[in-house]
């Protein structure tokens, strides 16, 4: 493929590490928000990790002259109907942190039992270009919540977030092992092999 900017449109920090180390041995430069030195600002208003990624996508795309890649994502748990779901960033309210929303996951889940505390984590990626989609791409990854915090890794709910088939949390595992099996790291391959063929 030709050098292609591709823009990051997001402000979190870990989430926009994570992408830049998977993609960074392609041939393209990777920018963020702050590179668009720009004033506007997308408000999420989606019911689904999907329609917030193309909403947000879409938008900053009218932006910039290069590719544009949203991603929505978050925690959903059974136990809680969905919950956090959309709001997975701002679960705790206006001053959202992640400690603040992992404590009131554990609050809300102190008395579901062991065999009933499934949850999932979902990655939503839309890339576009001026205004168009030009791919979709959705994972997911199975779990289930602790009863408290363990590791220091990671970001958001990664410490509450078990993994069985490693036995540990996503906090726990050291940054390329997460990208193996993670959500992100699922969908993040898929975006990788698109963007090794993709031609404007």
């Amino acid at each position: 493929m030709n050098k292609e900017k591709l823009l990051l449109a997001t402000t979190n920090q870990g989430k926009a590490r994570e992408i830049r180390s998977y993609l960074e041995d392609l041939p393209i430069k990777i920018c963020t928000l702050k590179d668009l030195n720009t004033k506007v600002f997308f408000t999420e208003k989606g019911k689904t990790f999907i329609e917030n990624a193309r909403g947000k996508s879409l938008f900053f795309s009218e932006h910039w002259e290069g590719l544009t890649l949203a991603e929505d994502s978050g925690l959903e748990i059974e136990a809680l109907n969905g919950a956090p779901g959309v709001l997975s960033a701002r679960f705790s309210g206006a001053q959202a942190t992640d400690k603040k929303n992992n404590q009131k996951v554990l609050d809300l889940m102190k008395n579901v039992p062991s065999e009933e505390r499934k949850a999932r984590f979902v990655s939503s990626m839309i890339i576009s270009r001026k205004g168009k989609i030009i791919r979709e791409i959705e994972e997911s990854v199975w779990g289930l919540i602790t009863v408290e915090k363990k590791g220091n890794g990671g970001f958001g709910y990664d410490p509450l977030f078990y993994y069985p088939p490693l036995g540990k949390t996503f906090a726990e595992l050291l940054p390329e092992a997460k990208n193996k099996v993670s959500h992100r790291g699922r969908a993040l391959k898929k975006l990788k092999e698109f963007l090794l063929e993709y031609e404007d």
